[in-house]
């Protein structure tokens, strides 16, 4: 099961790195300006595996809406009625068994990590999932500083949820180690 869904996000992160890749053109910062194709797309995707010795999987997708960017993540196989911190990294490399091939936050602007209610952190501070009694969380967020195409897009980015909460400390929020990573694809319209 593993293998085959290892397959099938390394087949999503070649697909969409052929659609940045063809199109897009590099800037100051590592941000990307795509190119028309890629305007139609309204929503990304991510399927979200357990890194070794884990359980926790999901998906979570990232969706255009008035004034950002609309993060909904189901995620289940999490510490019963614990909470993880979930970030957008700036590697969709999940080739590690641990996940730590995905680097760091995805941070294009060069500020300090933070919870999601600063108006100034890594683009990719999503913040902290709930889990219930049953180890299963429903997250939804909607953010300003990220985006599906264009600038601070986050295509072919990682997604990383971790074994403890984000509290907003510094460097990265003290959230301990990785235990779900997925790479962000573009969705099936």
């Amino acid at each position: 099961m593993i293998t085959r869904t290892l397959t099938t996000l390394m087949f999503l992160t070649a697909i969409s790195l052929l659609v940045t890749g063809c199109e897009s053109t590099q800037t100051a910062g590592g941000s990307t300006a795509t190119g028309a194709k890629a305007k139609g797309i309204s929503q990304l995707v991510v399927v979200m595996t357990p890194t070794e010795g884990n359980t926790t999987g999901g998906v979570v997708t990232f969706t255009a809406v008035s004034g950002g960017v609309k993060a909904v993540a189901d995620i289940s196989g999490l510490s019963p009625n614990g909470t993880h911190a979930i970030h957008v990294h700036q590697f969709g490399d999940i080739r590690g068994s641990n996940g730590k091939s995905a680097g760091g936050h995805y941070n294009p602007t060069g500020h300090d990590h933070g919870l999601p209610d600063k108006s100034q952190r890594h683009a990719g501070d999503l913040g902290n999932l709930t889990a219930d009694y049953n180890g299963k969380a429903h997250y939804e967020i909607t953010v300003k500083n990220i985006s599906l195409t264009g600038k601070n897009t986050i295509i072919g980015r990682g997604v990383i949820i971790h074994a403890k909460a984000d509290d907003g400390g510094q460097p990265t929020g003290n959230a301990g180690s990785r235990i779900s990573m997925g790479v962000i694809g573009v969705a099936k319209p």
